[in-house]
């Protein structure tokens, strides 16, 4: 019933209230990012929906012009150097994410949910689909984003995505959108170019 029903309604409110609400910050950022670096305020990129359908995703962006498209950020050979200065602090705080906060509204995402996968990212897609986790609406942050964002493993992510359409309700989304305010607070996991550098940090620590 909350999955069916509940959910989506809670999206488009809570969409409708953050889109009024920081509106006013939305066109302070808009302005940096222009001052800062030519070219376009937004970002959009194809990414994997619900049913594996595509749509864009939306962001500020915090990359230079120059950087390859369609790559994911931890197969860039040294991304810090296509980071721009306000892109920087935008990824640091997950500021960047905030036009997502239209999709929500228009339905392409939820608020919590699996983060939507690039097309490209086949490992990932693939992954999810042992668990039911392409299924559901992708979201602006979720279980796997809690409990270790950018230095997980595909694998792990995946498991992460999985267990969260298990155990989807009102309470657990909750929990998961607290957690993800802790994390952005805390800057927690956040690591360019750093999929599965959970993983590395441990065989490196082994080693020693």
């Amino acid at each position: 019933m909350y999955a069916k029903h509940f959910k989506r309604l809670i999206d488009l409110l809570l969409s409708a209230v953050g889109l009024i609400v920081l509106s006013p910050l939305f066109l302070v950022l808009a302005i940096a990012i222009k001052l800062d670096d030519p070219g376009p305020v937004f970002f959009r990129q194809k990414r994997v929906g619900i049913h594996r359908s595509y749509f864009e995703i939306l962001k500020f962006r915090t990359m230079k012009m120059d950087t390859p498209h369609d790559m994911p950020t931890h197969l860039l050979e040294n991304p810090d150097q296509y980071i721009t200065r306000v892109g920087r602090f935008l990824r640091k705080t997950s500021l960047d994410e905030l036009p997502q906060i239209a999709q929500i509204f228009t339905g392409k995402m939820s608020i919590i949910g699996p983060r939507p996968a690039l097309w490209n990212q086949y490992d990932l897609i693939d992954e999810r689909d042992k668990y039911g986790a392409n299924d559901v609406r992708p979201g602006l942050s979720g279980w796997a984003q809690i409990n270790g964002r950018d230095e997980l493993p595909i694998a792990v992510k995946a498991r992460y995505d999985g267990e969260y359409v298990e155990r989807m309700s009102f309470l657990f989304d909750c929990k998961c959108f607290f957690g993800t305010i802790g994390k952005v607070l805390k800057r927690e996991g956040v690591v360019e170019g750093g999929t599965g550098e959970l993983e590395k940090r441990e065989k490196e620590t082994a080693a020693k």
